[in-house]
């Protein structure tokens, strides 16, 4: 199994916190976030590599710190590719960076594929275990409580044997209280249609719209994680989560 985080965004409502630096790179108690989500990956023991997708601006940075992780043999071996975007006029969206990377590095493998921004406290390792246990193609979600503008995010209903019936991103009108989050396990056999998905036309953009159109042609598991999962979307929050992260276990 191959790792990729997407990091190739911009983060333009960060700034000025993002204009010299990329979103994955602000530290949190202390260590970049991205620090957070490779040492979860660290803990799959099928996967054998992290891909780190950068746009052009920030490569060097990304690659920096992947040099310095690797250094130490801290974990799996890192590797940083650059999708060539300098803003958001070319950028190639997250589900076209996630086929520039199959093709750059001829996967022909399982992925798993994270957002560079998630910060969060479940254990990686118990969502890779049930997608290990059902061998089916698997997105993450939790429940979330009444006061949540559901509008904000991805929206899945499942059937009772936990398989995703209805998923949309960012719908108008949510059927349901289940918020998808950006960390997605995906067959071997299903890397290709990531290609066709593409080559008909469907935006590139938002990972969640990849799964929104697989659940429609092969079976697509939601696996419901306990615990936060954070967007940290301006600099207002951003100086919140310094505060309140991680939080204290009772």
């Amino acid at each position: 199994m191959k790792g990729i985080i997407l990091a190739a965004g911009y983060a333009t409502r960060l700034y000025p916190l993002t204009i010299d630096r990329p979103k994955a790179l602000l530290p949190v108690a202390g260590k970049p976030i991205i620090d957070y989500i490779a040492d979860e990956m660290d803990t799959i023991n099928s996967l054998d590599q992290i891909i780190i997708i950068s746009n052009h601006l920030f490569a060097d940075q990304f690659q920096a710190w992947a040099d310095a992780r690797n250094a130490v043999g801290q974990g799996y071996p890192v590797v940083v590719l650059d999708d060539g975007s300098t803003d958001d006029t070319n950028k190639l969206g997250a589900i076209g960076d996630i086929q520039f990377v199959i093709d750059q590095l001829h996967i022909d493998d399982e992925l798993m594929v994270i957002a560079g921004d998630n910060l969060f406290t479940y254990k990686l390792h118990d969502a890779w275990s049930v997608y290990a246990k059902h061998g089916q193609d698997m997105i993450l979600a939790k429940k979330m409580p009444p006061e949540e503008d559901l509008t904000r995010y991805a929206i899945a209903t499942i059937d009772e044997s936990g398989l995703v019936t209805d998923l949309v991103e960012k719908p108008k009108n949510p059927k349901s209280d289940l918020a998808v989050f950006a960390t997605y396990f995906y067959r071997q056999d299903t890397v290709p249609l990531i290609r066709d998905y593409l080559a008909a036309g469907h935006s590139p953009d938002a990972p969640g719209n990849f799964p929104a159109w697989l659940y429609t042609q092969k079976p697509v598991r939601l696996y419901m994680f306990d615990g936060i999962c954070i967007d940290i979307g301006t600099p207002e929050s951003y100086a919140e989560v310094q505060n309140t992260f991680p939080p204290v276990r009772g």
